[in-house]
């Protein structure tokens, strides 16, 4: 360990033995951290009710448990017409109603009845036909029963189902209509412009402004819906999911481009629904869930893809009771965190196998409450349903000790947690007492205590019993005690998840229905982390080495990079006026923090994250940040008035964030400098090594060491990276002392006509004027040598060649570019241009050492004051 690095644990020991918190924390302390979207923008599922009334006081109600219903008093009273003639006389299921627009007397219904089918109306639903019977209109009925009438023509009706259908008589015949993506739920017509709709679909929403010819594409809205989210160790590394109706995806964090885009992730194994298991001795082979129980691998290197179920026989259409092991729509996948060979899976069973899935081996007996009144046939009486979400009684979440081998726990869906200690010879129920977590709750998440191996952190829910209160619960002595951890979470505000963070103990993070929440101490208060974050369900959460991830339900990823200025956060912080926090080491790789938000996710910005804290808003004149080397020389200040944007540094109450992209000063410009090469002005990248930022608000001085890293991937050594530096920053140099001499330059020529304008009516001055102009011909030559000064707008240097401190920028550019050492080849163009540069500055000095002064001794001849010339500055 270097002596930073010592340094930094000892003050983070140090904070951690100061762990006195409030019951709450000021939210400034949260100003500097936001969330930003990771993607990937891809499609999610919209959905909505339709009702299209043709007046103010006509409507038609289709019951989701039968029957149809009509009003005709702005629904002060109802009637039953799904009697009237034509009508199926069995038992009736969903109903979806439209009524057209052009023609109020026609009614169509589409009706879930074994003689189910569309039904039409003609006299406003006093008698009924049967017109189409068509299985693709009505399969899943609970689920779909979707039909609207074109607000034009009466006789064009559409059904959304799986398929997208559509009808030019009256629903006699329909024909199938591509769209984007499958399992349709909701669509809009225009009133005024039918070839004008909008379709929600699992993949999001899509716009077609020709009559449903060509759609709008779904891939620029972040409206996912992910179950879970892991990460891999890959660097940089990756985040995993399932998202409904859609692959599962794993998607770089960040990236070295500008945003985080299509070509940054990819499907993965299984598929919508499960959970993902990434093999810790090999991150491109990937095992993933999906209902029904089935396990996928993939070999991202090999592209080989291969099922691994436990129990290998398919369930469709069959209720929980008749499979031999019920494995729930969501059910847990996970490598130990002990034995990277062990891969977890769970049905009302644990299952293991140490060979990826060749045999499987129950490691238990039924962790469920097993109860066979819960395990029917899904649905009915017309329409079963059974994929596997609607299976009961199943083992819903799972957690392994990181302290201890063999201590792993389950908690299921109808409400049981159970523990073994011994690697699944013995299980002990410990489920919590009813009047902290009431029966048949949903144990949705569970998170074992990573200080202290008899704890374990439960969310749990019940809003399918309508009771949306928060429940979340921990345990200290492996279950033998609970209590329930709640406070300043909202009443309606059902959990789905809680996760410890592992570096600070206490330190929890709760997933709602409606947000995210963080307490300081272990969930005795909680308060609101919503910072940026959209309001929405929050399926789960993940900390990865400093960063918080979050899996949402309809609005993909969403992540805060850094959260380390939480971990040092306490009483000793809280009431310092000025605080710089501990920097985590930086890997040097590129990136810029971009992304619209619409068709991308928002990159991370390349460079070393800063954090700090002021009590109260500074005065922006007694604020600066100093960046050192391991020496102690100064590399760059930054202050609020810098003049780059880039340069300045942010002030307010709270807590700030500043991110140094890890690069020495650019190369000095002039005014209405142009360059075809103007990257290579850029001062060089860092090398990897020790550093320190000071942070300094009046008398107070704060200084933090921090590391920057090679990144891992590189091939280069460090020599490589000192040549590549040592070349950057000696061209920058080279060019700074070009552009200076060409401000020297102008001022010279500036001068000379100045003093040329003053003497132009004197008749003794004509040697002054000879002299002057050969000056400013020998200097102008030397300007449009080293600078193309025909250059006037961004493309010119297409038009007029490119002098040599344009070519050196040029050079500048292809050595920085990348992570290697410079080539011979450019040493050797270097050199070539170097010489030529240096034999135009020389010629410069010479007329600054020369020239000059015999010009100002003329005026001096005659008592007029001539050229001045800073001899201080080094050309």
């Amino acid at each position: 360990m270097n002596r930073f690095s010592k340094v930094t644990s000892i003050m983070f020991l140090c904070l951690l033995a100061a762990n006195i918190y409030p019951q709450t924390v000021d939210t400034t302390f949260f100003n500097g951290l936001s969330y930003r979207g990771i993607g990937p923008f891809r499609g999610g599922r919209s959905c909505a009710v339709a009702g299209v009334p043709s007046n103010q006081s006509l409507f038609y109600f289709g019951s989701t448990g039968g029957g149809v219903w009509k009003s005709e008093n702005a629904g002060t009273t109802w009637k039953n017409i799904s009697d009237n003639k034509g009508m199926p006389k069995a038992t009736i299921g969903i109903i979806g109603v439209s009524v057209s627009k052009a023609d109020p007397q026609r009614v169509y219904a589409l009706i879930e009845a074994l003689e189910g089918g569309l039904f039409r109306s003609d006299d406003g639903g006093g008698s009924w036909n049967k017109i189409n019977e068509d299985r693709n209109l009505r399969q899943r009925a609970w689920y779909y029963t979707r039909l609207y009438s074109d607000p034009a023509n009466k006789d064009i009706v559409y059904v959304l189902n799986v398929g997208f259908w559509k009808s030019k008589d009256g629903g006699k015949s329909f024909e199938s209509i591509r769209t984007p993506h499958g399992d349709h739920h909701d669509l809009w017509i225009n009133p005024d412009n039918p070839d004008n709709m909008i379709i929600g679909d699992d993949g999001g929403a899509q716009v077609s402004l020709d009559g449903a010819k060509s759609w709008s594409t779904m891939y620029n809205q972040p409206t996912a819906q992910f179950y879970r989210v892991t990460t891999d160790d890959h660097f940089p590394y990756r985040i995993y999911g399932a998202q409904q109706d859609n692959s599962t995806v794993r998607i770089f964090h960040r990236t070295e481009s500008g945003s985080i885009g299509e070509r940054d992730w990819e499907s993965t194994a299984g598929a919508e629904s499960g959970w993902i298991a990434i093999d810790p001795n090999n991150n491109d082979v990937v095992y993933g869930g999906n209902y029904a129980g089935l396990i996928g691998m993939k070999n991202h290197r090999t592209n080989e893809t291969r099922t691994v179920d436990v129990w290998p026989d398919s369930p469709m259409g069959h209720g929980a009771k008749d499979w031999k092991y019920r494995f729930q729509w969501n059910f847990p996948l996970v490598f130990s965190l002990h034995d990277s060979k062990t891969l977890y899976a769970a049905g009302n069973v644990l299952f293991k196998t140490t060979n990826g899935g060749e045999n499987w081996d129950a490691i238990s007996g039924d962790l469920t409450r097993n109860d066979s009144t819960k395990l029917v046939s899904s649905g009915g009486p017309i329409t079963k349903d059974n994929t596997g979400v609607e299976y009961y009684c199943t083992i819903f979440s799972l957690a392994e000790s990181p302290i201890k081998n063999g201590i792993i726990w389950t908690g299921s869906d109808d409400g049981l947690i159970h523990i073994t200690t011994d690697g699944g010879k013995n299980w002990k129920n410990v489920t919590p007492p009813e009047n902290l977590l009431p029966g048949w709750a949903q144990i949705n998440s569970i998170e074992a205590n990573p200080f202290n191996e008899g704890g374990l952190y439960v969310a749990a829910t019940r809003y399918k019993s309508d009771d949306y209160r928060p429940y979340i619960l921990k345990t200290e002595d492996f279950g033998r005690s609970w209590k329930k951890i709640v406070n300043g979470i909202g009443s309606d505000h059902f959990t789905r998840v809680v996760r410890a963070d592992s570096k600070r103990q206490g330190l929890l993070f709760a997933g709602t229905e409606q947000g995210i929440y963080i307490s300081f101490n272990e969930g005795v208060n909680w308060q609101t982390f919503q910072l940026n974050l959209p309001t929405v369900p929050i399926t789960d959460l993940t900390v990865k080495n400093e960063d918080l991830i979050v899996a949402t339900q309809g609005r993909s990823f969403w992540m805060i990079d850094d959260i380390s200025p939480l971990r040092f956060l306490n009483a000793d912080v809280m009431w310092r006026n000025t605080y710089l926090y501990p920097s985590r080491d930086t890997y040097r790789i590129e990136g810029s923090g971009r992304g619209d938000g619409t068709t991308s996710g928002l990159n991370l910005q390349s460079g070393v994250i800063l954090n700090y804290f002021f009590k109260e808003m500074p005065d922006s004149n007694s604020v600066q940040l100093k960046i050192s080397d391991s020496d102690g020389k100064v590399i760059k200040s930054f202050k609020p008035k810098n003049r780059e944007r880039g340069d300045r540094l942010p002030i307010k109450k709270g807590l700030q964030r500043f991110i140094w992209n890890m690069r020495y000063p650019d190369a000095e410009r002039f005014d209405g400098l142009i360059l075809w090469g103007g990257g290579g002005l850029s001062g060089p990248l860092a090398l990897p090594g020790e550093y320190k930022v000071t942070l300094i608000n009046g008398k107070d001085s704060i200084s933090v060491p921090f590391i920057i890293k090679k990144d891992p991937r590189s091939s280069a050594t460090m020599e490589d990276l000192k040549a590549q530096f040592d070349f950057v920053l000696d061209t920058r140099d080279k060019l700074t002392l070009i552009h200076r001499a060409i401000k020297e330059i102008r001022n010279i020529r500036k001068q000379i006509m100045s003093v040329n304008d003053r003497i132009k009516n004197r008749n003794d001055t004509d040697e002054i004027k000879k002299s002057g102009d050969e000056i400013t011909k020998k200097i102008t030559a030397v300007e449009e040598t080293l600078y193309q000064t025909k250059n006037k707008s961004g493309q010119d240097p297409l038009n007029y060649p490119v002098r040599l401190n344009d070519k050196l920028a040029s050079l500048n550019s292809s050595v920085a570019d990348g992570q290697f050492k410079p080539t011979e080849q450019a040493h050797l163009v270097k050199k070539e241009l170097v010489d030529k540069i240096d034999a135009e500055l020389l010629k410069l000095k010479s007329v600054i050492a020369e020239d000059i002064p015999k010009f100002n001794k003329l005026f001096h001849d005659i008592g007029i004051p001539a050229v001045v010339t800073d001899p201080e500055k080094d050309l």
